[in-house]
This record gives C-alpha cells, sequence and structure tokens, in this order.
C-alpha cells in the first residue's frame, strides 16, 4: 500500500532532515510529503532538497503562508490523495512523534482492524517525557474535556499522531474543517467516529521537541476551549452532515 507521511512544517529547517531520513529509513517503504507555510527559516528550501536527494519518496507543497495547523493538513492530505495514497499519516516535525512507531501504526489499518489509528499518551503504556506537572495536567484535561464534551470514547482527543485509511480520509476531508489550530485534531477525530469508522488507540510516548520554539499560544488554547462545545452542537444538528458531505450525498 502507498503509505504517505504528511508533515506540516513553520520553521522547523533544523528538524526536518533528521525526521525525514529517520522515516525513509522505515521498513515498507513510507513516502513523506512536507506541507510548508512559506517558512521564513528556510525549512522550505531544506524540503526542496530533500525531495531532490529522495526522488519519488519524499514531495513538497509550498503553501502561501501561515493559515493554521488545520489548513495545513487538510492541504497535505488533498495532495496525498491526489498522489494515490491509500493510507496516510500525520505527525509533527519537531521529533515529539517518534518515526519508529509509524510501523505500529500502519498494522492495524492494513490488517483491516481500523479505519483510523490514533498515537495515544492516554491509553495503557502512553505517556510523555520532558514535560512539567502543569503541562501534563492541562494536556490530560484538555483530552477529558474534549470527551466529555462531545461524548465519545478515545481517550487522546487532542493528539496529533495519527494513521488514516485513504477512503474514510475522503469521505471526512469533503469540506474544510472550522477548526484552524490544534482543535483540528479534536474535529477530525469527530468527524470519524461520526461516519462510522473503527477506531483504535496505540501507545505512544510524546516528548519535547527537539530544536525551534513551539507554535502553542494563548490563542491556539482559546480556540480549542471553545470550539469543542461548538462541535458538540454541530454534530447534534438535525440533517447535519458530521463528515462534510451534504445530507443528500450520504443517503
Amino acid at each position: 500500500m502507498n503509505s504517505t507521511v504528511v508533515v506540516p512544517t513553520y520553521d522547523e529547517r533544523e528538524n526536518l532532515a533528521p525526521l525525514v531520513e529517520a522515516i525513509l529509513a522505515l521498513p515498507g517503504d513510507f513516502r513523506v510529503l512536507v506541507a510548508d507555510d512559506a517558512s521564513p527559516d528556510g525549512t522550505g528550501a531544506e524540503a526542496d532538497r530533500l525531495a531532490a536527494a529522495h526522488a519519488g519518496r519524499v514531495s513538497v507543497l509550498h503553501r502561501p503562508g501561515k493559515e493554521g495547523l488545520g489548513r495545513a493538513y487538510g492541504a497535505g492530505f488533498a495532495r496525498a490523495l491526489a498522489d494515490g495514497a491509500d493510507l496516510v499519516f500525520q505527525m509533527d516535525a519537531d521529533h515529539s512523534h517518534d518515526p519508529a512507531v509509524l510501523p505500529l501504526l500502519r498494522a492495524p489499518l492494513e490488517s483491516g482492524e481500523a479505519d483510523l489509528v490514533l498515537g495515544s499518551r492516554y491509553v495503557p503504556g502512553g505517556g510523555t517525557a520532558g514535560w512539567g506537572l502543569l503541562r501534563r495536567l492541562l494536556s490530560r484535561w484538555g483530552s477529558f474535556y474534549a470527551r466529555t464534551v462531545l461524548g465519545i470514547p478515545q481517550r487522546d482527543l487532542t493528539g496529533g499522531f495519527k494513521g488514516w485509511r485513504g477512503t474514510l480520509l475522503e469521505r471526512v476531508c469533503l469540506a474544510p474543517t472550522a477548526s484552524r489550530g490544534y482543535s483540528f485534531q479534536v474535529e477530525m477525530t469527530l468527524r470519524a467516529v461520526r461516519a462510522g469508522a473503527r477506531v483504535r488507540e496505540v501507545p505512544i510516548t510524546f516528548t519535547e521537541r527537539r530544536a525551534g520554539r513551539s507554535k502553542m499560544s494563548l490563542a491556539i488554547a482559546l480556540e480549542a476551549a471553545w470550539r469543542v462545545p461548538a462541535l458538540a452542537a454541530r454534530a447534534s444538528r438535525t440533517g447535519e452532515a458530521i463528515d462534510g458531505a451534504p445530507a443528500e450525498a450520504r443517503r
């Protein structure tokens, strides 16, 4: 199966090459699609260099500017599917997600056991490394809050390390997400659950970024806080299509 890893980037030049090389060294012929939001630090040029060095396995989507994580992933997913990806994976560029876990995310998709696999910090065997107590508590509360408000059972709704079957991703990406920031992660998983997808969680350890600065901000956190109830209201609206397709198209 064509397995493509979508990596959104903004000022990740130092992190990109080690990450791409680690992914390409994995068994199973993973491909990498870098979706760069016109990074001023030269990340886009570094991505082009890697694409030239690994023709056929690394490609680059140059976007005109920084529009948020959700928009970057949406564009990357669309390109991966257009290029024929059967399985699409998403992960951070900063090495907080271990590339060695990718085959573990892929296995349930290839076997037909799952349509979406979440790399989960909050199932047995999962966790975080290098975080202070306050950050751990906030992260756990965020996932608990989203799970409670939305009424779905998945333990890690705010994580960004995932694997999708292309057929499911096509359905849930038919329309742009309302979320631009990290609440995009919650919205996409909710769409998958409401579309009847089989969702499995695989334990991961999330670590602190290797280099550069975090993209998290107060505005992003506040968006996530108010967006979750808005997503719940939309999901309960009669006739509203959760997977992004018009209701008539799903009948």
